[in-house]
């Protein structure tokens, strides 16, 4: 199977991209795997299987590197004499901005390029935490209470302490913060700020339990990854995160019951099917009172959440046979031809 790994992009987890990039190359050596770097200046760049390692990045040695360009169908390298066509299935490992914002998929379907990952409207209920809570209304699914603070808004806010203030639209705790009192408050909302002109505000839950779990639907049935209770202190930093996405060993399963896991797969059906077809996702839940409520959606998890699944090269490759396809509309000027005719002309 031939696979290619898109990695980088321009946002604040580029980092945590290339970390994912090499964490799979490891865990899915047997496809045949290309591996296209998108720089912050959004030029792609091909990278050598061998180079495949943090410092290549971090030293700037990739822009040495065969540049490529989008054409329909695949990436193409230009050479003195003719054009290479890189044309195997895209694996969509751009994290944050460009990646699960909506853009890379927008590109992607306007080339015609079969990827695995969400497609823009997903990428829209599920990038933006704010629109993450318009999903979760509309399926009737638990959140804790928010409030929403824009840069030039100045409000009170309502929530008691404490409080767990995040930006709206940024992954991998980046600009998160725990408030636990007034005093703390405008260091926390400047520190959100600096990345996203808007945060959400939520409850901090002591000791709340969380869940996280995966899963992709393929041939019609949804697949779902062992449940994991990720080990964590009061939430998962960013330095925490950073280490997260490159685990490659699987963990061990949460030892809950089976009612409370129907419960957790229940509620990733809903905000998966009809919406997130072609990607392989994990939801992290809270459990609150015996009641599931869905804390955020990751849709492009790091390390494609391997560590979830016993056979993580075979959901990929039955992910991969099963990617839905967009119906192209035929251009055919009749109604143009007709006018013309009419007019004699």
């Amino acid at each position: 199977m031939k696979l290619t790994l898109l990695f980088g992009g321009a946002s604040y987890e580029h980092e945590i991209s290339i970390v994912s990039a090499i964490t799979i190359k490891e865990k899915l050596e047997k496809f045949d795997l290309t591996f296209i770097f998108c720089d912050s200046e959004h030029t792609f760049y091909l990278i050598d299987a061998q180079d495949m390692k943090a410092t290549t990045f971090s030293r700037g040695e990739y822009k040495k590197m065969p540049k490529l360009t989008l054409s329909q169908g695949g990436f193409v390298q230009k050479t003195f004499f003719s054009s290479i066509k890189h044309s195997g299935t895209v694996l969509s490992l751009i994290h944050g901005g460009d990646g699960e914002d909506g853009t890379i998929a927008a590109l992607l379907d306007f080339f015609h390029i079969n990827y695995i990952g969400p497609r823009v409207d997903a990428c829209v209920f599920s990038y933006d935490k704010t629109y993450t809570k318009y999903l979760c209304y509309a399926k009737n699914i638990k959140t804790l209470e928010y409030e929403v603070l824009y840069l030039d808004e100045h409000k009170d806010i309502k929530i008691e302490y404490p409080l767990i203030i995040k930006p709206a639209r940024l992954g991998s705790s980046i600009g998160v913060s725990i408030v636990r009192d007034e005093s703390g408050l405008d260091y926390a909302l400047d520190t959100a700020f600096e990345f996203d002109r808007s945060v959400l505000v939520e409850p901090f839950i002591e000791g709340v339990k969380e869940y996280n779990l995966a899963g992709f639907i393929a041939n019609g049935e949804l697949h779902y990854s062992i449940v994991e209770e990720p080990q964590k202190n009061e939430f998962l930093d960013f330095e925490k995160k950073y280490m997260d996405f490159a685990r490659s060993e699987q963990v061990l399963k949460a030892e809950i019951s089976e009612q409370l896991i129907a419960k957790l797969k229940t509620n990733f059906e809903k905000i998966y099917t009809g919406l997130f077809e072609g990607a392989l996702i994990r939801c992290d839940f809270f459990v609150i009172d015996d009641e599931v409520y869905l804390n955020e959606i990751n849709p492009i998890p790091g390390s494609m959440a391997n560590y979830l699944f016993e056979d993580f090269p075979a959901c990929i490759e039955l992910l991969d046979s099963s990617l839905p396809r967009n119906k192209r509309a035929k251009v055919s000027y009749e109604y143009i031809h007709s006018i013309s005719r009419a007019k004699g002309k």
